[in-house]
């Protein structure tokens, strides 16, 4: 069996190659940390808007319904006044 002498350029060699792949995977590790972060930011912005956009929904849905009532309220007046109109028509044919 051989030994491996712990001063020898064998062993430099490996090390130097080590610390060049340890630099390395901290690089790429740090690059995917950063696309997390950003993917992370625009997951937050999507949900933001989706619950934006679920609020305006819901918003938009009670206008409608609001209107829908208006123009029930507003049809009740006019046959309403047009009923008075009639009356005074009449009431005033009648003298």
């Amino acid at each position: 069996m051989s030994e491996i002498d712990p001063s020898g350029p064998d062993l430099q060699a490996a090390a130097d190659r080590l610390a060049t792949a340890i630099e390395r995977l901290e690089v790429r590790i740090d690059g995917l940390f950063e696309q997390l972060e950003t993917g992370g930011a625009a997951s937050g912005e999507a949900a933001a808007l989706k619950m934006d956009r679920a609020r305006l929904a819901r918003d938009l849905d009670a206008s409608r319904a609001r209107e829908r009532e208006l123009q029930r309220l507003a049809d009740e007046a006019s046959e309403a006044l047009g009923a008075a109109i009639s009356e005074v028509r009449d009431a005033l044919g009648k003298v």
